[in-house]
């Protein structure tokens, strides 16, 4: 592939102006970074724009083809159409799409929540029967104790000892720290791809 030097020097030249003026108080790189980062949100919209778009031709092309799982295409692009219509036409602030918000998307985002939990319990299971060692066991007891102290069972509600113990002390102590630990690694993750792209060892945006 042909080596692209022009993307390399805007790249590298873009991610230094950004770390200067984040990092020395001179308004001068204060101001051209702020401009810098509108401009990757004006970029970042519009990616998302082209993003939709093929969204919008793949499904497309399923439905013209007729393909098998073809009426769940029409129902994707009539709701994002419409989605698209009423947001524009009367704004996200409007009483509707807030009705869309909550009547839609909090509750399918509440059912997935609960599909994630179902499964969780049930990949602990699998785990224990492959590998059964410590681990295993205080991953399926761990999932199964935050499982019995978040629900109300029928006839008995929650269970205090549980829900006002075990469920705080899990959340707020071990949940906690692994959650703290996965943020660290993301964001050094993070840190080290865009030191890689700032120092040219990564081309994301062309040749080798």
């Amino acid at each position: 592939m042909k080596k692209r030097p022009v993307a390399t020097i805007i790249a590298i030249s873009v991610g230094v102006i950004v770390l200067l003026g984040t990092f020395i108080p001179i308004p001068l790189f204060a101001t051209v970074r702020l401009e810098l980062v509108q401009w990757a949100m004006i970029l970042a919209g519009v990616a998302v724009l082209v993003g939709i778009g093929n969204l919008f031709s793949v499904h497309f092309q399923k439905i013209r083809r007729r393909e098998k799982g073809s009426v769940y295409s029409v129902t994707l692009l009539v709701a994002m159409l419409a989605t698209l219509f009423v947001g524009v036409m009367v704004g996200p602030s409007h009483a509707w799409m807030q009705g869309a918000v909550e009547a839609i998307i909090i509750p399918v985002e509440a059912s997935l929540m609960a599909l994630l939990a179902v499964t969780l319990v049930y990949a602990s299971i699998r785990l224990l029967r492959r590998r059964a060692g410590l681990m295993s066991v205080i991953f399926l007891g761990t999932a199964a104790l935050i499982l019995l102290a978040s629900v109300s069972l029928p006839l008995i509600g929650e269970i205090p000892f549980l829900s006002d113990w075990i469920r705080p002390w899990l959340m707020f102590g071990p949940a906690a720290g692994g959650a703290r630990g996965l943020l660290l690694g993301v964001a050094l993750g993070a840190l080290l791809t865009g030191l890689r792209a700032l120092f040219a060892f990564d081309r994301p945006y062309g040749g080798k």
